[in-house]
């Protein structure tokens, strides 16, 4: 995974409706990103052009009444993630424990940045 800025978009799968996007930086064997409600660290290793790792979920402001984050309950969300990438973009694939659920996602990264 090249150091950078992506953008991510995610939906859930196993006939679960939702969407969720944000931004992630990956450096180094490090994640940090976030969006509106919710904010993502975490770390990663890469083997070829695939990587996997693992993320905690955390929820920084409460959601207005009709919105609905992904993973954005009161209590940290952890997750598991796996994905191919290139140069400029990626895909990324993950089993969120929500509560005593599995919520699986699919979603795509496109890298916004490069940062050293």
């Amino acid at each position: 995974m090249k150091n950078g800025l992506y953008s991510i978009h995610v939906s859930l799968q196993d006939g679960r409706v939702g969407k969720g996007s944000g931004v992630i930086v990956f450096r180094d064997g490090k994640i940090v990103g976030g969006d509106a409600y919710l904010y993502y660290t975490g770390i990663y290793t890469v083997k070829g052009d695939t990587f996997k790792g693992e993320v905690l979920v955390q929820r920084h402001t409460t959601p207005r009444e009709n919105d609905n984050p992904l993973f954005g309950g009161a209590a940290p969300v952890g997750i598991g993630v796996s994905g191919t990438f290139t140069d400029t973009r990626g895909t990324i694939n993950g089993t969120a424990l929500v509560g005593k659920a599995s919520q699986i996602f699919s979603g795509t990264l496109l890298r916004l940045a490069d940062i050293d």
